[in-house]
Formats: C-alpha cells, structure tokens, sequence
C-alpha cells in the first residue's frame, strides 16, 4: 500500500474533553456527558460532548439549557483546562516514542509521517498498535486516518468515530472524497460553502473539475490551495516545529447581559486588547491585520478587519483600532459578543518597523493594574470594575 509515497497518519482524539473526564472518573463512562463553561449563567456553552449525549442530539457551542432539553439526563462538568494540557503532553510523547517527525495540530491532534516505519509493517497494522496503545495507557479513543498526505489523512480521520482507522488513496478518490459535499472539505468553512454551492460547486468533486484557472480567478490563492487538494495534491511536509508557528490569536467574551452603550463597549475591547497585548509580548510577535466580530442579542453575527501599516503589539493600540472599526460598523442594537482577532502577524526580530518603546514601556507599565481588574473580573464578574468610566448615576458629581 502506497510504498513509493508518504504515508502520513492523522491522529485525532475522539471527544477529546469528555473522554479525559471519563478517564479521570469510570462512573462517567457510557453515560450521556457534556463539557460546559458558565453553566450558571447564560454563557453555559457546550465545548464538547460524549457519544451518549451527542445521540440524543447535543452539540457543540449548544447552551447547556437546551442541551438539557434534549437529553434531560445529561450529566455537565466544567472544563479542567490544566488537566487536558497534560493529558496532551503524555499523548504526544507517546506518539513521539514510534518516531520524531510529528506535527501536532492542537491539543488533541497531529499529523505523523511514519513513511519509515511501514518498510516492513502494514500501515494498518501500525495504526492499530499505535490507537491500542493509546487505549491502554491513556484510557482514550481516537480515530486515525492514513493517506498519502496531510489534507487526505485529516479527511480520512473524520470518516469513522469514535476508534476508526480509514486508508484514503488518491487513486479511490473518485468513490471516497468526490462524492461528499464541499461543506465537508477540511479547509472549507459555511461561508465559502454557501459561495461554491450558490455557482453550482456542491461535492468535492465538482471543485476537482472545475477550471483551475477560473477558480483561482473567483477564490485566489485559496482558491488554488482547495482545487490541488480537491485533487488529492498537497505537498506540505509533516513539520515537527510548526506548533511554534500561529497565524492568528483571537479573544472573545459573550457578555453577561446585552449591552447598548458605547462606552462599556469601549472597556470590554479594551479588556481583549489586553489580553491579546499579553499573548503578542509571549510570542514576541506583531500584528499587522485587526478584526473584530459583534454578535447582536437576535444572533447576527458580523465581521470587519483592517490592515495597517504600523505594526500592532501594546494594548493602547490594539483597543484603539478596535474601537475605530467598532464604532464604524455598530448598528447601534442590543449587542450580546465582542472579539477581536489580530492577525498577520510577523516575530518582533524580522518587523519591518520597530515598535515606538516609549509607547511599550506606558503599556507595560499597566500590567498590574490590569492583572488585578483581570482576578477581580474572574472572581465577581465583568460588571464589578469599570476601568476609566464612571455610572451613569455618578456622571455630573
């Protein structure tokens, strides 16, 4: 099977957070679980969810209320973040011991070339061994896929859940992957899936087919990046020091009642301005691209970014764009969600322009004070401190 290529595995834990719950307590195990954040307020949204639940129709990003609707014996913990990083680690060291050419993608998954160690062993086999001895030492299921690159391998781990093992070839996949519908492409998202199926691109198969260059045309670089794989082309490499490298960081916070006030819209950017400062000093990086999303209390979802040319890293800044893309596209109706998404981003090292250090050094300078709002904020709530804004009822005093 595919000796003259690669053969890349996908490895992919199966309802990565319930199952680690499961593996911690064994009186979950085959009951209907679910992994909520807030559950005491409105914010309770499911992040993941057991098989058990999922039968009865609970999903992911579902508040918890209506998941309980639909299965009333569902059983919600709160998420042990802590406890899921280390339960990752111990899997990619696992994974690390049959060979040091591993990728890992997120917490609970990650690409293997093991193009190697199928010289005299069966790739099927292979997984096995590798999936069992996640079992046994892990107490986790996980499903792989293998192919002869990364874009097939993850498609082919999406095919059978929990504890599957599918072999994708490029020569089948006129029977395996043409037939499916483009919103099942790894890579495609709603969006760009209502844009191909609205100029009669429904499978997978229609993509493959369609004209290169017009499809370039119409979607650009990403658009080629969808046809080649569409076609079974993808030359990426499995690259053990790729977890390094991020392209974006978001934050966001569903607020704990709608509000429709400029100013407290201000301090709740102002808050994610922070963080994402804090996370661009950690990875030494710049953003040169800003985004911010607003979720309307009806659920209307928008989003609107934009470039620039000075580099982007303190707070000051960052809230600063922020709030000029917010006040330019705020409708003025109840709002429910704010985020913010820099992107674009570049190591301080290669930064074509260096950051101003008088600027730097002010935003540092709040640091602590922030660091205390933020304890605050985690232990009463986002409404206890309001940072440079009085009431409404103190305003003229």
């Amino acid at each position: 099977m595919m000796r003259k290529g690669k053969i890349i595995f996908h490895v992919d834990m199966n309802s990565f957070y319930a199952s680690v719950e499961m593996a911690e307590h064994p009186e979950l195990r085959g009951k209907p679980l679910a992994i909520a954040g807030k559950v005491e307020d409105r914010r309770g949204i499911v992040v993941t969810s057991s098989y058990e639940a999922r039968a009865h129709g609970v999903k992911t990003t579902m508040q918890v209320w209506e998941a309980k609707r639909k299965c009333p014996g569902l059983i919600v913990k709160p998420p042990h973040f802590d406890l899921y990083r280390s339960v990752s680690r111990k899997l990619f060291a696992l994974l690390r011991s049959y060979t040091d050419q591993v990728e890992r993608v997120s917490i609970d998954e990650g690409y293997m070339d093991v193009t190697s160690l199928t010289e005299d062993r069966h790739p099927v086999q292979l997984a096995q061994a590798i999936q069992q001895q996640i079992k046994d030492q892990l107490a986790l299921p996980c499903s792989i896929g293998i192919a002869p690159n990364k874009f097939m391998a993850k498609m082919a781990s999406d095919m059978k859940k929990p504890m599957g093992i599918t072999i994708l070839r490029k020569r089948e996949m006129h029977k395996t992957l043409w037939p499916l519908p483009v919103s099942e492409m790894h890579g495609v998202g709603k969006k760009t899936a209502e844009k191909l199926v609205n100029i009669g691109i429904k499978t997978i198969g229609d993509i493959a087919h369609y004209p290169k260059a017009a499809f370039v045309e119409q979607f650009g670089k990403y658009g080629e990046r969808l046809h080649e794989r569409a076609n079974g082309y993808d030359p990426r490499e499995v690259d053990p020091e790729a977890e390094s490298e991020f392209k974006s960081i978001s934050q966001s916070t569903t607020l704990p009642r709608d509000i429709q006030d400029e100013e407290e819209a201000r301090l709740v950017l102002h808050r994610l301005a922070y963080r994402l400062s804090r996370k661009l000093k950690e990875k030494r990086s710049l953003a040169y691209q800003l985004s911010i999303a607003i979720r309307y209390s009806d659920w209307k979802n928008i989003s609107r970014a934009k470039t620039v040319q000075q580099p982007l890293q303190t707070t000051e800044d960052i809230a600063q764009l922020a709030f000029q893309i917010f006040s330019t596209h705020w409708n003025g109706e109840p709002i429910r969600l704010l985020g913010i998404t820099v992107q674009a981003l570049e190591p301080v090292t290669k930064a074509s322009k260096q950051l101003d250090l008088f600027t730097y050094e002010q935003d540092a300078s709040k640091e602590p004070l922030f660091n205390v709002l933020q304890d605050l904020e985690d232990k009463y709530g986002s409404s206890v401190v309001r940072l440079g804004i009085d009431d409404k009822q103190e305003k003229g005093k």
